[in-house]
């Protein structure tokens, strides 16, 4: 059973090794440290969150979208070391056509490699699939990430193509977009398993 996705609502989604809660204005001074001192954790994004108002901005842009029901950020804690770890959001959230996209994702570099991306993408997509009846969801990254794709890959995405020179990066340059899905009879019939396999 489905619920109604409603963005005013307070989805609080975890496990034993992450917590997800909604992203609020008071999360700025949990996540300046890596504004200040992790900068090119957004090299290849197209919101730059570095620097004091580099975050603010951030946070107050994801809260705006909130509000009008185009994106749910959340910010990310990891049980584990009992430490804020960074951010991710659903976006473009389209719940007449049954589809949104996962992004934004950012962790601050203590917290790559840990494990902890995949329990958190775990319980988004379960979320997305098995709570508000998503029947697709999208990412996209820079063409020329190789992290962020590999990440995607790994996690049991389907790579659907490039979009040439789509958007506008913060430094004015243009970037080519991967575009990677995952389906929901993909979800229930391959991804999920998969995904828990890798997790523990």
């Amino acid at each position: 059973m489905t619920i109604d996705f409603n963005c005013n609502n307070d989805y609080i989604l975890e496990d034993e090794r992450v917590l997800l809660r909604p992203l609020e204005e008071d999360d700025y001074e949990l996540l300046l440290p890596f504004a200040l001192q992790e900068p090119d954790l957004w090299t290849y994004s197209l919101v730059s969150p570095a620097g004091e108002a580099g975050m603010q901005s951030y946070i107050l842009q994801a809260l705006r979208a909130r509000a009008e029901c185009r994106e749910y950020p959340f910010v990310v804690y990891d049980k584990k070391t009992e430490q804020y770890a960074g951010s991710t959001r659903f976006y473009d959230i389209q719940p007449q056509h049954k589809t949104l996209q996962l992004g934004y994702t950012w962790y601050g570099k203590a917290f790559q490699r840990t494990g902890l991306n995949r329990h958190c993408k775990y319980l988004m997509l379960s979320f997305a699939f098995e709570d508000i009846g998503m029947e697709r969801v999208e990412f996209r990254a820079d063409h020329n990430n190789a992290k962020s794709i590999a990440a995607m890959k790994a996690i049991g995405c389907t790579v659907e193509g490039v979009l040439r020179s789509n958007l506008p990066m913060y430094d004015g340059t243009r970037r080519n977009s991967i575009v990677l899905s995952i389906l929901k009879e993909e979800w229930f019939s391959r991804v999920k398993k998969e995904l828990m396999v890798k997790m523990y």
